[in-house]
């Protein structure tokens, strides 16, 4: 069995008068903007004289940068590729100093026995 109680909502606003009721719109400009995959979004901007008009403004199609002319639209921002831990070291130490340090690690663990086999035993 269907409800008949159900509740039925609006947009806050949205009266039987429209536009009338809620007094005039701003007026607007609409600017092109396109991406390197050439679509286009035409996105509206008040048109008061106060308002900036932005350089770049990104496609919300395939999220690429776009811009005014259609004929040289922004190129795609570089994202640099994960780096490991590893990256980061060899970025600050060279294979020398690796060496070294490895060396010098080894060199303790024996000095203390470990991995050495000792065991004592009571």
């Amino acid at each position: 069995m269907v409800n008949t109680n159900a509740i039925r909502g609006s947009r806050v606003g949205s009266g039987p008068m429209g536009e009338t009721e809620r007094g005039d719109a701003a007026p607007r400009i609409r600017v092109s903007y396109w991406c390197a995959h050439d679509h286009e979004t035409r996105p509206s901007f008040a048109d008061d004289g106060e308002v900036e008009i932005p350089e770049v403004w990104d496609c919300p199609r395939c999220g690429l940068p776009a811009g005014q002319d259609r004929a040289t639209p922004p190129e795609a921002p570089r994202t640099e590729p994960y780096k490991t831990h590893l990256a980061y070291v060899k970025e600050r130490r060279s294979d020398s100093d690796g060496a070294a340090l490895l060396d010098e690690a080894l060199q303790r663990m024996r000095q203390r026995g470990v991995g050495g086999g000792s065991s004592s035993s009571s």
